[in-house]
């Protein structure tokens, strides 16, 4: 089987089984069945079972990888359209994506070296907690690793949307506003479409604050990365 076919066979297998995850979840709502984690995991062990490389996976599959920002940029159009939400909060939610980008950021990495992680690891995590294509932009600056940071950043979108609502009720969160921003600054893309099933209001703030998050993180990444290993 020559290259091509070969990825050609990868991208429509990983179609196929999303879509087959994404029907499966809807039936049977459970965290294991969720498409952010059984599909990874379903294509990791048929790499590994085959022997399939990652260069010859990603060849045809990577502009899955580009459709990213697009989506992302989607989320913009409901907030659009609710910017009466965002004017009410305007205030509250600014200050809460600067102290949740500041304390991500930090906390992070300062676990990170209380564990005594490898500095490479630390520098992936820092930017963990906002979406895909701003993580791997402010990486960069961080000097982070690619393929740690999307890992890093699904597995906590991932952990956010599952124990969420959890955290809500245990601190007794109730607003919809506060819900919202707290599952879009901490969990991203899967935070925000947790959000979106709470309630058009959360889903929107979400939506705002992930971007605000991630626009936040990349811009100040350079600062960040001075200040936090500095030499």
């Amino acid at each position: 089987m020559s290259d091509y076919s070969l990825s050609l066979g990868c991208l429509t297998l990983t179609i196929v089984i999303y879509v087959f995850n994404k029907r499966l979840y809807q039936r049977w709502r459970r965290l294991l069945l969720m498409p952010l984690v059984l599909t990874p995991l379903l294509l990791v062990g048929l790499l590994v079972v085959t022997h399939i490389s990652w260069r010859d996976y990603i060849a045809e599959s990577h502009w899955l990888l580009w459709l990213l920002g697009p989506a992302t940029l989607a989320f913009a159009v409901p907030v659009y359209e609710n910017m009466a939400i965002i004017r009410r909060h305007w205030l509250s939610l600014s200050a809460g994506v600067l102290t949740a980008t500041v304390v991500a950021v930090c906390s992070s990495v300062w676990l990170a070296r209380l564990l005594a992680l490898p500095e490479a690891i630390q520098r992936s995590l820092a930017v963990r907690s906002i979406t895909t294509p701003f993580a791997l932009a402010a990486a960069g600056p961080m000097g982070g690793e690619p393929d740690l940071v999307a890992l890093f950043v699904v597995v906590t979108g991932v952990f956010g949307m599952a124990v969420g609502d959890i955290l809500f009720l245990r601190i007794a969160i109730k607003q919809g506003v506060a819900k919202g921003a707290g599952l879009g600054a901490a969990s991203h893309g899967a935070g925000t479409a947790r959000a979106y099933q709470l309630g058009q209001q959360e889903g929107v703030v979400s939506s705002l604050v992930m971007m605000l998050s991630g626009v936040l993180t990349v811009l100040l990444a350079p600062l960040m990365s001075h200040l936090l290993w500095r030499t």
